[in-house]
């Protein structure tokens, strides 16, 4: 968390570097660019706004550090387990055909939609689903 927090208190000082230096660049002819000015100071804000977050939040790592904000730690200490992916499962290819199917249909025309989104909730929920029955049910 102190790595993270550091890194991003650092991005927040470049970002009101750039946002002071796109202003000036942007009104040397007396006509300064708004949305870019806009644009580089939510990001400053945005980012400072996490970094505070990222310090705040540090208290319950005081006790148990992570392994980045550690010089002990090795790389496999970082690495913990993921959780359980199924083997050979065809949801998510199912699910993915159709949410491009509905992003497809928002690009062309809206009516393909209706078709689309029961096949993404049904890929969806079978995915979600498939270790409660068949084969690999517990």
């Amino acid at each position: 968390m102190r790595t993270i927090r550091n890194m991003l208190w650092a991005l927040t000082a470049f970002y009101l570097i750039m946002t002071v230096a796109y202003a000036v660049w942007t009104s040397i002819d007396g006509n300064p660019e708004w949305v870019g000015i806009v644009a580089f100071f939510l990001m400053t804000l945005f980012s400072a706004f996490i970094a505070f977050y990222m310090g705040f939040e540090n208290k319950p790592f005081a006790k148990k550090q992570l392994p980045e904000d550690r010089e002990d730690a090795e790389i496999a200490d970082a690495d913990e387990d993921l959780g359980f992916f199924m083997p050979h499962t065809m949801w998510p290819f199912i699910t993915a055909a159709a949410v491009a199917g509905v992003f497809w249909s928002i690009a062309v025309g809206w009516w393909p939609i209706f078709w689309f989104i029961p096949f993404a909730v049904v890929g969806l929920l079978g995915w979600m689903f498939e270790t409660y029955r068949g084969k690999f049910g517990h």
